[in-house]
């Protein structure tokens, strides 16, 4: 077994069982992509056995913390069982679940979503590649299921040195699915969908807004970065006569009108429109249009701590133009997915937003990702999604 040693002082993450070892932290050692390897400290005592990344500046991502584990199928399907395990005792209501949530379930770089009766798997980090086959095979043997589609075409891949890949790993099939949740259904292609096909991890947030709408009888409504229209059914679930929908993709505009249409919706005044989301909130501003509701989940636009400043100013820039636009005693939801963006700068920037377009409100609800997709005490980093309720004063 190859060893990797740290510099002095470099261990006290890893003693708090964060799975993260960055390149400036090693002081020697190294293997081939993935490769399973033994982490010490300076001073040779044990920390973790993990997966190797020369490509990465996280140069390894810990497997276990304990010394007596050892890195094989079983130890992978043993995880893989713990996993879905989770998700039953979740109860999470719906047949699209995240079943694994990569390091929150200690598989680092390893996301896998089910919809329905299909396994959709992201292998994002060189230890989850190098184990790829079996991987595949524990998913499998821990759900019962017999179709696994991958998606490994985001970003991260990149990072790791690895190329993007799609398709069949096992079994094969047609990769449109309709999946359910809250009494809503959802028509999603995992070929060619964002993510694994579909945001799983605003489901609940979805639901609270159909609630928000019906308690406020909000009839007017905006949905921004509506994507394939999960927020514009979740309005119109909640009884609102007129929603608008905006988002610069023409592909994923057209589904969420069939979304629409495979909810009952079609008597709705609804308005898709395919166009940048800043300059639209501007227009709107200019026309005096004003909306009861608001929805403002935004693609990443920090991924890392380095891009917080640049994305601040994004973000504070169309929670103001919405603010302007929402009507007294109207609701805003407003969301960041941005790692780089922590929950309490996103609080912070968003009150900037309001003082700047003159707009106060009530923070009623503070939100997160579903807990399908939990965060652990030991892994902070699992808080990407963040959001706010702003109930705009009258």
């Amino acid at each position: 077994m190859k060893v990797v040693r740290l510099h002095h002082g470099r261990e006290r993450s890893l003693l708090r069982r964060h799975p993260w070892i960055f390149d400036s932290a090693i002081a020697k050692g190294g293997a081939d992509p993935g490769e399973t390897v033994r982490v010490e400290g300076s001073d040779g005592q044990f920390l973790a056995w993990a997966a190797f990344s020369p490509a990465s500046r996280i140069r390894a991502r810990a497997w276990s913390f304990s010394e007596g584990d050892r890195i094989d199928a079983a130890f992978f399907l043993r995880r893989l069982e713990a996993a879905v395990a989770l998700r039953r005792r979740l109860a999470v209501g719906s047949d699209g679940v995240r079943l694994v949530h990569g390091e929150s379930d200690g598989l680092p770089g390893f996301v896998v979503d089910c919809y329905g009766e299909t396994l959709v798997a992201q292998f994002l980090s060189a230890g989850a590649e190098r184990w790829k086959a079996v991987l595949a095979d524990g998913l499998l043997k821990a759900t019962g299921l017999q179709r696994l589609y991958e998606r490994s075409d985001a970003n991260a891949r990149g990072l790791e040195g690895l190329p993007e890949t799609t398709g069949w790993l096992r079994g094969e099939g047609a990769t449109e699915i309709v999946i359910h949740e809250h009494g809503w259904k959802y028509r999603l292609d995992i070929a060619t969908g964002h993510k694994t096909g579909f945001y799983l991890d605003q489901r609940d947030s979805r639901a609270r807004f159909a609630d928000w709408v019906k308690r406020l009888g909000a009839k007017r409504i905006l949905n921004c970065y509506c994507y394939t229209g999960g927020f514009t059914v979740a309005a119109l679930a909640g009884g609102a006569s007129e929603v608008t929908s905006i988002d610069s993709s023409g592909p994923a505009l057209e589904r969420a009108q069939a979304n629409v249409r495979l909810n009952g919706f079609e008597g709705a005044l609804t308005e898709f429109v395919d166009a940048d989301v800043n300059q639209m909130l501007r227009r709107y501003g200019e026309a005096g249009r004003q909306f009861d509701a608001i929805v403002l989940d935004p693609p990443k636009l920090a991924p890392t701590a380095a891009h917080a400043e640049r994305a601040a100013r994004a973000y504070k820039d169309i929670n103001r133009l919405a603010l302007k636009l929402l009507a007294p005693g109207g609701v805003l939801f407003t969301y960041s997915c941005s790692g780089g963006i922590s929950a309490d700068l996103f609080h912070k920037i968003v009150a900037s937003a309001g003082t700047d377009s003159g707009v106060d409100g009530y923070i009623a609800g503070h939100m997160g990702a579903a807990p399908d997709h939990p965060m652990t005490l030991a892994f902070p980093e699992g808080e990407y999604l963040k959001g706010l309720v702003v109930l705009r004063k009258e």
